[in-house]
């Protein structure tokens, strides 16, 4: 099984220059830490929704920047600067789950795109009935992106795809 984790950048750099997944701090560690815990189960890929550059792969290398974007109107005109949802979408082929950590106003725009595979996502109470519809499991978000219940929900859920 191969999942993808995707979240967004925070304003909490690390490093002047690193790996996308390395340079932030701040919220983004809740999600590392989960993917850690996710890699020692299956292959596991991590994303980050970058306001400068876009989706891009947490292996990336880049420098600390100053357009981390935080409201609607900054997650609109970054998908039209960038097309981060439909680069999400074409990615998504190639994993069997992919795990959303990002905004709601993000994950409206995200929620678009036909991603492929199984979606996992910690988000807004708001789009638990959506989810439900379209057969994505959903979390609502607790602590800084995922909270600790999630984080152990959301391993025994992979846990028991990966015996099937």
């Amino acid at each position: 099984m191969k999942v993808l984790v995707i979240t967004n950048d925070s304003t909490v750099f690390r490093y002047e220059e690193s790996s996308a997944e390395e340079i932030f701090g701040g919220r983004v560690t809740e999600v590392k830490n989960l993917k850690r815990r996710i890699y020692e189960i299956c292959e596991t890929s991590f994303g980050i929704v970058s306001g400068k550059y876009g989706f891009i792969s947490g292996d990336r290398v880049i420098t600390r920047y100053e357009e981390v974007p935080d409201s609607e109107i900054e997650y609109k005109r970054l998908q039209e600067r960038t097309d981060f949802a439909g680069w999400i979408q074409t990615v998504s082929e190639n994993f069997d789950v992919i795990l959303l950590f990002i905004p709601k106003e993000m994950m409206r725009i995200i929620m678009k795109e036909d991603l492929k595979g199984k979606i996992i996502a910690s988000t807004s109470l708001e789009f638990k009935e959506e989810f439900e519809r379209m057969g994505w499991s959903f979390y609502e978000r607790k602590g800084a992106r995922i909270g600790k219940k999630n984080a152990d929900r959301i391993v025994s859920e992979l846990l028991s795809f990966s015996s099937l």
